[in-house]
C-alpha cells in the first residue's frame, strides 16, 4: 500500500511532467524483464525524436536502499525524494542519476498539488537502455490500464462482480483508512446492508399484516 507521502510525491511529479508538455504514466513495466519504473515520461523533441525520463520515488532510507530493481533505462533518470531523505542519502546517488527534491505545502488545500519539486541534482544523458518501440508499447499499455480504471470508476459498481466487491470490502480492516476520517467501509457496508434488510423485512411484515386484516374483514362480511 502506498503511503500518503508517496501519493503526494506521485501526484506532484505527474503535474510537474504534464506542465512540461510530457506524456506521463505511473508504474510502467519495462521491456526485457527490467522491472517496473515508478513513473515514466515521454517528450517529443523538435526533430521528432523521443526523449525518455524514468523516475523512482523514495520516501525513506529503507525504501531507498531496497534491493528492488531500479528501472533507470531512460535518456534521463531521476530519484524523487523528500528533502530530509535527500540530505541523508545524497552521497549514495550515482553521478549520472538526477534528483528532484519534494517540498510539501504548508496548506496543500490552497494549491493544485500537495507540494512542488526543485532540482537537487541534474541527470546526465545516457543512451536508451531498451528497444524504443518496445518501450513505447509498454507506455501505451500502461496508459490503457489507467483509462480502463477511469472508465470503471465512471461506470460505477455495476462493472464489478459481487464476489470482487465483497473481497475488496472485506480486505479493508479497521486500521485501513482509505480516505481519512476513520471510516471503515467494510463495517459501514455491513451496517447499511443490515439496515436495508431490516427495512425490507418491516415492509414485508406490514404487507402481510395488511393482507391478514383484509382477509379478516372479508371473512366478517361473508358471515
Amino acid at each position: 500500500m502506498k503511503t500518503p507521502l508517496t501519493l503526494a510525491l506521485e501526484e506532484t511529479l505527474y503535474a510537474y511532467c504534464r506542465e512540461k508538455g510530457e506524456v506521463v504514466v505511473e508504474e510502467v513495466v519495462m521491456p526485457d524483464d527490467l522491472g517496473i519504473v515508478d513513473t515514466l515520461s515521454l517528450r517529443l523533441l523538435p526533430d521528432d525524436s523521443y526523449e525518455w525520463r524514468c523516475f523512482e520515488l523514495k520516501v525513506s532510507k529503507g525504501d531507498f536502499r531496497s534491493p528492488a530493481k531500479l528501472s533507470f533505462v531512460g535518456h534521463y533518470n531521476y530519484f524523487v525524494l523528500p528533502e530530509a531523505l535527500y540530505l541523508q542519502v545524497a552521497e549514495e546517488i550515482p553521478e549520472h542519476i538526477g534528483v528532484l527534491v519534494y517540498h510539501g505545502y504548508a496548506n496543500p488545500e490552497e494549491h493544485s498539488t500537495p507540494g512542488y519539486l526543485v532540482s537537487g541534482k541534474k541527470a546526465r544523458y545516457q543512451e536508451l537502455q531498451v528497444n524504443e518501440r518496445a518501450l513505447l508499447y509498454h507506455l501505451i499499455t500502461s496508459q490503457a490500464r489507467e483509462v480502463g480504471k477511469a472508465k470503471q470508476t465512471e461506470r460505477g459498481l455495476r462493472v464489478f462482480a459481487t464476489d470482487q466487491l465483497y473481497k475488496e470490502l472485506k480486505r479493508r480492516q479497521p486500521e485501513y483508512d482509505l480516505y481519512g476520517g476513520g471510516v471503515n467501509y467494510y463495517d459501514r457496508f455491513l451496517a447499511d446492508t443490515q439496515d436495508q434488510a431490516t427495512e425490507a423485512l418491516k415492509e414485508e411484515l406490514t404487507a402481510y399484516q395488511e393482507a391478514y386484516q383484509d382477509l379478516l374483514l372479508r371473512l366478517e362480511e361473508g358471515e
